[in-house]
């Protein structure tokens, strides 16, 4: 990539999204082309081939989706599998009939089988049965590297897949049906400090390890890869160490100053039991996280507090 080149980021106000744009514009590249939702329905097949066609990027970076944490995996299944399907076939199939020089699909770690072997190497991909809570999103999103990897054998083209590992920070969704775990603890113990609650109550055994990385990291990542990445197999992005969610709410609980109990309440699901990523590949490329947990937890409370996200629910209860 070229200062001047084209580049359409596909889900620019999500969170990856939003961090794709910042980062690209904080090294200079001055011709991002954007589309909000409203503006272009990525899951419908002719507005998006025309858009293309009027558009030419040179470059796509796909960070669209449809994505929510446990609560909503279980809820929304039909539309998380429909609407990720589109969206890809939709966006990849587009830019292999422009001409596209290079793509970049985010991808997931849910991904990998419930039981995987930790830490989980790319090629344990396809080697087990998924997490079944949320398996349709990850049944999307593997059809998404497998078409990435499929264009590429077919057509020659130059589509690249990475797996993040579990994301946070700036532009993350707090809304409590939603969010994944890193912005459903922030907004559980600020909400509960706001409206001096005794307790939070947790989902789970608080035993799961999660691996969390801060989403510039990611971001940082992909961009990489972009440079100096041309292979069909995934790549794992993560910071190759996990913590227990018990230990993950210790942490924000510091963070946020909160005083009262944490519960957990173990009538409710734990999810898949660990998810560490191998991150070898990618550090023998010459790629590494650069934020710490705590670092990246200040800085994500931070823009909880000032993006107005708190004000929507802080008194909830009231």
């Amino acid at each position: 990539m070229n200062k001047h080149s084209k580049i359409y980021v596909a889900g620019h106000r999500g969170m990856v999204g939003s961090a794709v744009v910042r980062c690209l514009r904080n090294v200079g590249f001055d011709d991002l082309i954007l589309r909000t939702s409203q503006e272009l329905d990525l899951t419908r097949q002719a507005d998006v081939e025309q858009f293309f066609l009027d558009e030419k990027p040179d470059y796509v970076f796909l960070a669209a989706a449809r994505v929510g944490g446990i609560m909503a995996n279980k809820t929304y299944r039909g539309e998380f599998i429909y609407t990720n399907l589109q969206i890809q076939n939709n966006v990849i199939h587009s830019a292999w009939k422009t001409g596209v020089e290079k793509l970049l699909f985010f991808s997931s770690s849910c991904v990998y089988p419930r039981l995987c072997p930790q830490p989980m190497k790319e090629e344990y991909l396809w080697t087990g049965l998924l997490e079944p809570t949320n398996e349709p999103y990850a049944v999307a999103k593997l059809a998404g590297m497998s078409l990435c990897r499929a264009y590429n054998e077919q057509y020659g083209t130059c589509f690249i897949s990475v797996v993040p590992t579990n994301l946070y920070g700036s532009n993350d969704n707090y809304d409590p049906q939603q969010s994944h775990v890193m912005a459903a603890l922030i907004d559980k113990f600020h909400v509960a400090k706001i409206d001096n609650s005794p307790r939070v109550t947790l989902w789970g055994t608080g035993s799961p390890r999660r691996e969390l990385m801060y989403v510039d990291d990611a971001v940082s990542a992909a961009l990489f890869l972009m440079e100096h990445y041309t292979g069909s197999e995934p790549v794992n992005i993560g910071v190759g160490e996990d913590r227990t969610i018990r230990e993950l709410a210790d942490l924000v609980q510091q963070v946020v100053r909160y005083e009262g109990e944490v519960v957990f309440d173990v009538n409710k699901p734990d999810g898949a039991p660990q998810k560490l990523l191998d991150v070898s590949r990618i550090h023998a490329m010459g790629w590494k996280a650069q934020i710490p947990l705590k670092e990246g937890v200040a800085k994500a409370y931070e823009w909880y507090l000032q993006s107005g996200a708190t004000t929507q629910r802080a008194h909830k209860s009231a």
